[in-house]
């Protein structure tokens, strides 16, 4: 029924708020009522429900009101129920209740939060109160509610947040931060931002002024393996040693086997162990001493077999060295940094001052003492009979060469480096007597420290000088060639090309011939014709090898470029006579012409043998004209005319023959063709002849066999056409025969299966019907035990006790209510009186 209705029905647990216009005060009304609202009232909310709290379940009221000391409402003077605005109120598990007007409900019915065992609630106080349990709270205060218990809510109390416990395990702390000055479980007072471990295992639950940090994890401690630490503050370890700010140490396994960093613990790092072989040693720098304080610049000395770890401060010199074992053949050069003692070979004392030298031969084992340097390590140095070294002398600075021996450098000497010239080195580098500057050959490089060899070609000659006695040798090839310390090969720069140029081949030695060397030379005739004239000059040095005479010698390199000033020389004797010899003359006999200039006449006006130069014995003993040209371009026109007409003239001749054999060989070749051509017709007549008289024999064969396939052929078809009849019968009523048993067998099923799904739906409609029925039974005897007998009664009642009532209150004794279109019979009432109908809406 709508608000606007003059009767409304409450049921149990509702109600409404009613307005008394006249008075302005709104009341409650609750059920179960049948309320007639007067003129003069007004249903400002409602009908709701009652608020009905389950077990273990609270709400918030808004604005709730205030209640006298005996449980009834206060109210003011005009009736109004008392509120506390703006405040609000928590109730638990009650009756149901109405909510009164201005009373709201904040949020929703909610169930009590259980709090877990090693779990915690974080409460803040909000405003002054004095709790249950009599303990006085002030407005900021904060405390811990903890489990396993039900919280039950006031509205003073705000809950901050949900705190679980940290499960500490084995190897394992957590780090604390207290928010501020307090106690912890220990007992132990904490400054406002001090932080500490706890190290027990076990479920661990924060005080209200802790604050978990992080959960610290335990390093395992080996036999390999150490701890590095730095202190960030003076504080004392778990050892209870006090250790300073920035002092580091290590914790190895003789320590603890686990160790959790305390809050004042850095860890630097992991340090392996260094373990030393029986064959190892090591130099520690900065070693720390029994004081746990770094000796600063000293240096410890460990030798195998041992295990250590580096403590913090110490390093390695240079790792972990081997011990120096030497053979007979080897020696460490050695060098005191500080004095100290000593003992030599044979067991004596022997004082080393600063930078003192010495050595150490084979064979043994050699470590080095802290004050000692190893410079380097020597060893003998084995020499052939062709092999040297050169050698400097550190106190004098003498240098010398050792050759054929196998030699150990002294602590005082050490090997030195020959420099050479460029040009010689680029040669005995590529391994060559002589090299083409534009020529690229394979470079090896060169120990300078070696003795540097030379080997002489066959036939040639090779100049040393010594810088120190200023004098030169010259050795002859095949041989070897040593250089002392001071001694240097006499580079030779030659001509070369053609025509020939300066400095083209550079050569260490000079070959001594017999050789030829070319030259292009340009002369000109006594007629002004100008030739190129190449020439080619046999030569070969006249000295004696044997060395009686080392003068002689020596003239060979007195020459730096025999073979430019040689060419040169002849170049201008040919030149001088062909310039008194005409074109047509030398052309004849320009041999004979070139020769007499050259080696000159004797007596008898005939050529001399060869040609000497005395300044280093070079003689030129033949001359050979490879070409002559001319370099006036209308001689060489004429000249190229007349080799062209003799040319072409034997050329003619040569093809007038040559067609004279063409015609011959071609008429035999047309005579075979021909004779050819009639013993191929022939053939071939023979062949068609052949031909035809086979071809008449397989026609006959062929019209024969046609015929008498024919015939077997439509015999058997017909055989096959009777048969296939015969076999489709067959197959035709053994179908039908088939077809028939199968629309049997299908009916059959068809009808069965119809049956069975009929007798299961008449099953399943009576299975429904009967629980349909057991559950209208269990329903209504539900209903009814759920309602009561004394409710039912009631209900009951109401019909006829509201009609009454509602009759009493308009002052009728009985009333009827019709729509005005069903006849009523009133014919039998009291005194004949036919009532007139009322008719509502």
């Amino acid at each position: 029924m709508s608000a606007d209705s003059h009767v409304i029905r409450l049921k149990p647990f509702e109600y409404i708020h009613v307005l008394n216009n006249n008075t302005n005060v709104t009341g409650v009304v609750c059920g179960p009522k049948t309320f007639t609202r007067q003129e003069h009232e007004q249903v400002v909310e409602g009908p709701k429900k009652m608020l009905m709290i389950p077990p273990r379940h609270y709400c918030v009221i808004a604005n709730p009101i205030i209640r006298n000391e005996d449980g009834s409402i206060d109210t003011d003077e005009y009736g109004n129920s008392r509120l506390k605005h703006g405040d609000e109120e928590i109730r638990g598990e009650q009756e149901p209740f109405p909510l009164y007007p201005g009373e709201t409900l904040v949020g929703k019915i909610s169930p009590l939060q259980v709090v877990a065992a090693n779990a915690a609630l974080r409460l803040r106080c909000i405003r002054d109160f004095t709790d249950k349990a009599g303990v006085e709270r002030n407005a900021g205060d904060e405390w811990l509610f903890k489990g396993p218990g039900t919280y039950y809510p006031a509205v003073e109390v705000q809950v901050v947040e949900i705190i679980k416990s940290t499960i500490v395990k084995e190897n394992q702390a957590l780090k604390l931060r207290a928010r501020r000055k307090m106690t912890d479980s220990n007992s132990v007072e904490r400054q406002a931002g001090e932080e500490w471990l706890i190290r027990t295992p076990g479920a661990y639950l924060p005080e209200v002024d802790e604050e978990v940090v992080d959960t610290v994890r335990a390093h395992v401690l080996t036999d390999k393996k150490a701890l590095h630490l730095r202190a960030r503050r003076t504080f004392k370890d778990f050892n209870n040693v006090e250790r300073k700010a920035g002092q580091e140490w290590l914790v190895t396994i003789s320590d603890a086997e686990t160790h959790i960093p305390d809050v004042y613990e850095e860890v630097v790092g992991e340090v392996r162990i260094t373990t030393l072989n029986n064959r190892q040693y090591a130099v520690i720098l900065d070693p720390v001493g029994a004081d746990g304080i770094n000796k600063l610049g000293k240096k410890e000395l460990v030798k195998g077999e041992k295990s250590f770890f580096l403590r913090p401060g110490e390093r390695l010199e240079s790792g972990i060295q081997n011990v120096h074992v030497l053979d007979g053949e080897e020696a460490l050069l050695l060098r005191a940094k500080e004095t100290f003692n000593d003992s030599d070979v044979e067991g004596d004392a022997v004082s080393r001052k600063p930078g003192d030298k010495w050595m150490i031969k084979g064979p043994c084992d050699y470590i080095p003492p802290i004050e000692v340097e190893i410079l380097e390590k020597r060893r003998v140095i084995p020499l052939d009979e062709n092999e040297g070294i050169y050698v400097r002398d550190l106190n004098t600075g003498k240098v010398r060469s050792v050759i054929g021996e196998a030699y150990m450098l002294k602590s005082n000497e050490e090997l030195w480096e020959k420099e050479l010239p460029d040009g010689v080195e680029d040669l005995l580098s590529q391994r060559e007597y002589s090299g083409n500057s534009k020529v690229s050959r394979k470079v090896e490089s060169r120990d300078k420290t070696r003795v540097v060899t030379y080997r002489a070609p066959h036939n040639s000659a090779v100049q040393v000088y010594d810088y120190t006695s200023n004098q030169s040798r010259v050795l002859f090839g095949p041989d070897l060639v040593m250089l002392g310390p001071d001694e240097h090969f006499t580079l030779i720069s030659l001509s070369g090309g053609k025509p020939k140029r300066q400095d083209v081949i550079k050569s260490i030695c000079v070959l001594l011939g017999p050789d030829f060397m070319t030259d292009i030379v340009t002369v000109e005739t006594s007629d002004h014709a100008r030739l190129s004239l190449q020439l080619a000059y046999n030569w070969h040095f006249d000295v004696d090898k044997s060395g009686d005479c080392p003068d002689a010698a020596i003239k060979i390199f007195s020459v730096p470029d025999f073979v430019g000033d040689a060419c040169k020389s002849i170049a201008s004797r040919v030149r001088g006579a062909v310039a008194s010899t005409s074109f047509d003359d030398f052309h004849k006999r320009s041999a004979d012409c070139i020769r007499s200039a050259v080696f000159g006449v004797d007596a008898d006006g005939n050529a001399k043998p060869y040609l000497k130069f005395g300044a280093n014995n070079l003689v030129i003993t033949g001359i050979d004209i490879q070409s002559v040209e001319p370099i006036d371009q209308r001689t060489r026109d004429s000249l190229q005319k007349s080799v062209q007409l003799a040319i072409e003239i034997t050329t003619k001749s040569q093809e007038a023959t040559a067609r004279h054999d063409a015609q011959r060989k071609e008429q035999e070749a047309r005579g075979k063709l021909e004779r050819q051509k009639i013993n191929d017709e022939s053939e071939a007549e023979e062949a068609r002849k052949s031909l035809l008289t086979l071809q008449a024999q397989s026609a006959a064969v062929e019209s024969t066999g046609h015929a008498a396939a024919e015939a077997k052929a439509r015999a058997e078809a017909a055989k096959i056409e009777g048969e296939a009849a015969v076999q489709q019968a067959e197959l035709r009523s053994q179908a039908s025969k088939i077809k028939s048993q199968a629309e049997l067998e299908q009916s059959k099923k068809r009808q069965n299966a119809e049956i069975a799904h009929q007798s299961k739906l008449n099953e399943l409609e009576l299975t429904k019907a009967r629980r349909l029925a057991e559950i209208e039974a269990a329903k209504f005897a539900e209903i009814v035990e759920a309602i009561g007998s004394d409710t039912i009664q009631q209900i009951a009642r109401a019909g006829p006790e509201m009609q009454a009532k509602l009759l009493g209150g308009l002052g009728l004794k009985g009333i009827m209510i019709t729509d005005g279109n069903s006849p009523i019979n009133l014919f039998n009432t009291a005194k004949g009186l036919i009532g007139e109908g009322m008719s509502t809406e």
